[in-house]
C-alpha cells in the first residue's frame, strides 16, 4: 500500500518524523512519502525508522505556491533532499511562514487574545509555527471546540487572524523540484473550493510550468472527488498519486492505511521511479 502524503512534527504533524513511520507499518503501509511543509527537517529521522521497521521512504515536501492570489500546494516526491536550489526555496518560504507566525499572534492579540503565538510556538517545538499550531493554541486557551472551527472562526480569509501571503510562484517551486530530481504534485486539487473551470485552469497551467502529476485521491475523499481528479489526470495526461495528507492520530476521521486503490486506466507516479531502480 502506497501513502504519498503525510506530516511529522516536523512541520504540523503531532507525530514525530519516526513515530509516523511506525504507525504506517502498523497500518500496512509499505511505501510512504513524507511530505513536511516547505521543510526536509524530517526525513533523516524518517529513513533511519524506516530502514528499521522494512518500509520504504520515498522523501517528499509540500511546497506553497500562490497562483491567481490563492495558496495551492505542490508536493515533490523522490527528491533529493540536499538539493541547494531546493533549500534556498524552502529556507525563503520557511522565512515567509516565520514573518506571518508573529504577525497571526499581533493580529490576534489586538483581538484580545493575547499568547497564542507564544502557544503555538510551544507547540511546534523545533518544527516551524503554522497556522495548524494557532488552530491548536486557541483550542487550548478555550475559544473554539476544534481545529476545524478556529480555521473558519479565526483564521480563514476575513477573520481576526488570517494573514494574506505571498508564496512562491509555481513554476518556480515547480522547477525547484524538478531540479532536486523529483515529481511534481499537484495536491488535493479538490479542497480549493474552486469552480470546475477554475480547477481546470489550475492543472493547465501547473501542466504548462512543468508539473507532471495529480493526488487523485486524497484523504478520506468523496467518490465524486476521485471521479472528477480521474477525469483531470486522463485529460491533462498526469500520473496519479495517493495520499492521506495524514496530521496525526487528532484528526480522528482520517485513519492510515485506509485509502483505496487507484481508479483503472491511470499511471500511478511510483512508476517514476519504480522502474529507475
Amino acid at each position: 500500500m502506497y501513502d504519498l502524503h503525510a506530516h511529522s512534527t516536523a512541520s504540523d504533524g503531532t507525530l514525530t518524523p519516526a513515530e509516523l513511520v511506525r504507525a504506517a507499518t502498523a497500518s500496512g503501509i509499505r511505501t510512504l512519502a513524507l511530505t513536511d511543509h516547505d521543510s526536509v527537517a524530517g526525513l533523516p529521522e524518517a529513513a533511519a525508522a524506516a530502514a528499521d521497521q522494512g518500509l520504504r521512504l520515498v522523501p517528499g515536501v509540500e511546497l506553497s505556491v500562490t497562483w491567481e492570489s490563492r495558496t495551492i500546494h505542490v508536493v515533490g516526491l523522490n527528491i533529493a533532499p540536499d538539493h541547494p536550489d531546493l533549500n534556498e526555496g524552502m529556507r525563503r518560504l520557511q522565512a515567509v511562514r516565520a514573518r506571518r507566525a508573529e504577525e497571526i499572534g499581533h493580529r490576534l492579540e489586538k483581538k484580545g487574545i493575547p499568547g497564542t503565538f507564544e502557544i503555538a510556538s510551544a507547540l511546534a517545538g523545533a518544527g516551524m509555527v503554522t497556522r495548524t499550531h494557532f488552530a491548536r493554541a486557541l483550542v487550548q486557551l478555550g475559544h473554539a471546540a476544534s481545529v476545524r472551527d478556529v480555521f473558519d472562526k479565526f483564521l480563514a480569509q476575513g477573520k481576526p487572524g488570517h494573514v494574506p501571503t505571498v508564496w512562491a510562484e509555481m513554476a518556480t517551486a515547480v522547477g525547484w523540484i524538478v531540479g532536486a530530481g523529483g515529481v511534481p504534485v499537484l495536491a488535493h486539487p479538490q479542497r480549493y473550493k474552486m469552480t470546475g473551470s477554475w480547477i481546470r485552469r489550475l492543472t493547465g497551467d501547473f501542466k504548462a510550468a512543468g508539473g507532471q502529476a495529480v493526488e487523485v485521491i486524497s484523504g478520506n475523499a468523496a467518490l465524486s472527488d476521485i471521479q472528477t481528479n480521474t477525469a483531470l489526470a486522463r485529460r491533462f495526461e498526469l500520473l496519479a498519486s495517493v495520499g492521506s495528507d495524514y496530521h496525526g492520530p487528532e484528526q480522528v476521521w482520517l485513519k492510515l492505511g485506509k485509502i483505496p486503490p487507484l481508479p483503472d486506466g491511470l499511471a500511478p507516479v511510483w512508476t517514476r521511479w519504480e522502474t529507475e531502480r
